[in-house]
């Protein structure tokens, strides 16, 4: 007999570490090749560990709720398989002491920084040094000086702190005062959120769940983030309207695939950014990072109400055939919960679809770390002026509203106007004779 190490696998770029949400297998449980063994969550999407082998759970390793590694071993399978993994007794038996001393340190480390971080107001600016947006967010929470920054000896260009170097930092630096044990740490009382009380006694109160309060903190941070400036542009898609509703039987008879109007609407917006390259940055500090690839963030609503960002990969060399089942696949998968950690990795742009709530234009918050997302409203017939030759007439028309909101850092109004345009001309532009 053999023990098998299951561990965290990698989850995409920028993913490293899950939070362990259920357990689907007990101590003593059997468990097959390919069989989901627990479920984990990530700040971007959720996901389950899946076994490479069939045995039984001799050992777990972590709790629900414990955030966990990528690389570290989750549980031991025993198996008969003879390319098992052998456990190292020694490590594991010493596994839970050195884990709960890990986390007591942490605790404590964290208890100290955050009165450190409320009774001293950092000032980056009396610094010469440059430190990113992220670092200097982590340096506030955990009560890192402005003074303790300049002495860590950053790995990133030009000697620059990384993320990884402050929480090295962090997690190395001496307490100030007497260590507690674990156990002390552990059985001390810890700060909970007040719930709140109904005044009248008949409102329900209830708590946010993992997805919404993640969402919650990625917006409350874009805002306080960039300055976020709006432009907004009418869009006649007449014709596009009546060519999807020429082609949309056949395209399924032929493709498997519904035709819907979003890759449409997506393929205009990468040849778009083709044309505005500074659109498809992201910023880093004093810093633009113009990205190689054009990869479209599609906002999808689930039916739990909360939002997920699946992404377009490399959008701009897809055709539209090619857009359409990529997007109904991302969407489906969205909705019945299977997208995986890097199904929602490196986006450059984001496109979401107001519309099909029924609102006609909104402001949308920028989905960071990116400088721009653009709202499509829904397609309504309307009265409008048509120019002709032979003279103006009023006519029935399809039209719609885009909103773009952008970064006002980097995105000034004309290069934000610019590119809306450019979007409304591609699908104004529509050739209603074209294949697929």
């Amino acid at each position: 007999m053999a023990k098998f190490e299951l561990k965290l696998p990698k989850m995409g770029e920028s993913v490293a570490e899950a939070t362990i949400t259920n357990w689907l297998k007990s101590v003593g449980d059997t468990v097959d090749a390919d069989e989901a063994v627990l479920e984990i969550a990530t700040d971007k999407v959720d996901s389950e560990v899946i076994s490479e082998v069939s045995g039984t759970i001799t050992d777990i390793l972590f709790k629900e709720n414990d955030v966990v590694q990528v690389g570290q071993t989750l549980a031991y399978i025993e198996t008969d398989a003879t390319v098992a993994t052998q456990a190292p007794a020694a490590e594991h038996e010493a596994h839970p002491d050195n884990d709960n001393v890990a986390q007591a340190e942490a605790v404590e480390e964290l208890m100290s920084s955050a009165k450190a971080a409320v009774s001293t107001p950092q000032d980056f600016s009396v610094s010469d040094k440059f430190f990113s947006p992220l670092v200097k967010n982590i340096a506030k929470e955990e009560g890192v000086t402005v003074a303790e920054l300049e002495t860590i000896n950053g790995t990133g260009k030009d000697g620059r702190v990384t993320k990884t170097d402050i929480l090295d930092y962090i997690g190395n630096r001496k307490q100030n005062g007497v260590q507690k044990s674990a156990k002390e740490v552990f059985s001390a009382p810890q700060p909970e959120t007040v719930k709140p009380v109904s005044v009248n006694g008949q409102d329900e109160i209830v708590e946010m769940d993992r997805m919404r309060k993640l969402i919650s903190h990625h917006m409350v941070q874009s805002v306080q983030t960039s300055v976020h400036v709006q432009s907004f542009i009418e869009v006649d898609v007449t014709n596009i309207v009546k060519w999807r509703n020429k082609v949309k039987n056949e395209f399924e008879k032929r493709e498997g695939e519904k035709l819907t109007f979003t890759p449409i609407f997506m393929e205009a917006v990468a040849k778009a950014l083709k044309d505005f390259p500074m659109v498809n940055i992201s910023v880093d500090g004093d810093y633009i990072i113009k990205k190689k690839n054009i990869n479209l963030g599609m906002a999808a609503a689930l039916p739990n109400g909360n939002l997920i960002v699946p992404v377009i990969k490399n959008a701009d060399q897809l055709n539209l055939v090619g857009m359409a089942k990529v997007v109904n696949d991302l969407a489906n998968r969205a909705r019945n919960g299977k997208l995986k950690p890097d199904d929602t990795q490196g986006g450059t742009y984001t496109v979401t679809n107001i519309g099909s709530f029924g609102s006609v234009f909104g402001t949308p918050i920028i989905n960071q770390p990116q400088v721009g997302i653009l709202a499509l409203g829904a397609i309504r017939k309307v009265p409008a002026v048509i120019e002709t030759p032979e003279g103006d007439f009023i006519g029935i028309r399809q039209k719609m509203f885009l909103t773009h909101s952008y970064d006002h850092r980097v995105v000034d109004g004309a290069l934000g106007g610019q590119f809306v345009k450019r979007v409304a001309e591609y699908l104004e532009g529509f050739d209603i004779n074209r294949g697929f």
